[in-house]
């Protein structure tokens, strides 16, 4: 089943990078419809998934004359950075990622690397939340060929690995993926582990294979993408809320008409209010699975001993980027409305 996939995925992937040339996407009719095409790394039951298909609904329904929506989940069009790349030349039209894919676009996007950022998950969700806020940041990448329409809950990322997790001593020696940003791999070499950078779709392998010890993300990664499986440790040391963001062709989204275009934000944004109600549903039912089914055994930890290794990494941060300072001072100013509150 899995070299079949790979199969479907290089075929397609070739296909959309060499069967378009010399056309774009937007030449790209069946029946009279202009084809939508989506890209994401997660499984048809993915709440992300869940709420693309709220946005094809409501895409279709509004304007299914004129539009067909097909969702490629499961990696199926390539790694996350690949599949930003198809995006930028409109071989497709949509792409979900995480914001650490876009930071080699906009700098300003490491600011959600940045380990401990957020210190309540009701400012984080304050701030993604506040659209008009965050348009500015969302529409920083026009010059590169692509727009952000909305984010996506991606829950608490946390480590988990094969070996304990109790404190920030035990990750030393360890090998622990990373999402290719410069701040998570500083993060993890700030607690003494060595960092390994790869596609997400090649950890699971990676661990039952002994090539590193471990990752880091949310609960959901132990079930939907089974590494419960091969990592039976997961350490609840919160050192990240970083959102996954719906990714938009800049060329598509300007071809559309003004009200085509007030179809499309309200799609996103009702996919964002599916995806964060499914999400609270995913996590509880992930950690059943897990814990009942995996084996796994979740770890509560002392999340000041983590935060305390990491103030390095936050100051070299902002010295380093300038273009993350303003978001960074906001962020803390909706931090402290939420102090002592959970």
């Amino acid at each position: 089943m899995k070299l079949w996939k790979r199969l479907m995925a290089a075929a397609t992937a070739l296909t959309l990078t060499f069967g378009l040339s010399g056309c774009s996407a937007f030449d790209s009719i069946t029946n009279g419809k202009r084809i939508i095409r989506i890209a994401h790394a997660q499984s048809e039951e993915h709440p992300e998934h869940i709420g693309m298909l709220e946005f094809k609904k409501i895409i279709e329904d509004r304007l299914g004359d004129k539009y067909e929506v097909e969702i490629f989940p499961n990696e199926l069009l390539g790694s996350a950075q690949k599949a930003i790349e198809l995006t930028q030349t409109g071989a497709i039209d949509f792409v979900i990622a995480g914001t650490a894919n876009v930071e080699t676009f906009a700098k300003a996007y490491e600011i959600f690397s940045m380990p401990y950022l957020f210190t309540s998950q009701d400012a984080y969700h304050e701030v993604m939340n506040d659209v008009d806020y965050m348009q500015q940041l969302y529409n920083s990448t026009d010059e590169s060929g692509f727009r952000v329409l909305t984010w996506f809950d991606a829950g608490t990322r946390s480590f988990y690995s094969t070996k304990p997790i109790r404190t920030p001593e035990d990750l030393k020696g360890q090998k622990i993926r990373v999402q290719q940003s410069p701040a998570s791999v500083n993060m993890v070499k700030a607690f003494g582990a060595a960092a390994s950078p790869m596609s997400f779709g090649e950890v699971y392998t990676a661990i039952q294979q002994g090539v590193i010890n471990g990752a880091e993300n949310n609960e959901l990664a132990l079930t939907n993408n089974k590494h419960g499986e091969v990592a039976k440790y997961y350490s609840y040391n919160q050192h990240q809320m970083v959102p996954d963001v719906l990714i938009g062709n800049t060329k598509f989204l300007e071809s559309l008409s003004d009200e085509e275009y007030a179809i499309f934000m309200e799609a996103a944004q009702k996919a964002t209010e599916v995806e964060m109600n499914e999400w609270v549903k995913a996590v509880e039912k992930a950690k059943d699975i897990a814990i009942n089914e995996q084996g796994v055994e979740f770890i509560e930890v002392d999340i000041q001993a983590f935060k305390d290794k990491v103030v390095g990494v936050q100051k070299e941060m902002l010295e380093n980027n300038p273009d993350i300072v303003d978001m960074y001072e906001h962020i803390q100013k909706v931090n402290k409305k939420y102090e002592g509150k959970e």
